[in-house]
């Protein structure tokens, strides 16, 4: 894998929306979208969406930012991050996360 990225969204309709936005904005393959119910009193909503993808390098980066932009304007973003090159050890467990 060249690179992964994620986006965590407050909400499946920012996060269908964000997932659009990041597919459309560059040669990324959507690798995951689910959702996690925190249990923390400070997290005011029920549910988080995340949204990860694989490609290239740049293209990762890209839609990471496209997304995370997308789903700034709509809804609420949690939090963003890309992994140039992550280690194989990282890999083996991305299917499960």
């Amino acid at each position: 894998m060249n690179a992964f990225g994620m986006i965590e969204v407050y909400s499946l309709t920012t996060a269908l929306c964000a997932a659009d936005v990041m597919v459309k904005a560059a040669d990324v393959k959507l690798i995951a979208f689910d959702r996690n119910r925190p249990f923390a009193p400070k997290i005011p909503a029920p549910l988080i969406m995340g949204v990860k993808v694989e490609g290239s390098v740049a293209a990762v980066k890209a839609a990471v930012e496209a997304g995370a932009q997308a789903a700034s304007k709509l809804g609420e973003l949690v939090a963003q991050h890309v992994i140039p090159r992550p280690h194989g050890d990282v890999e083996k467990i991305l299917p499960t996360i």
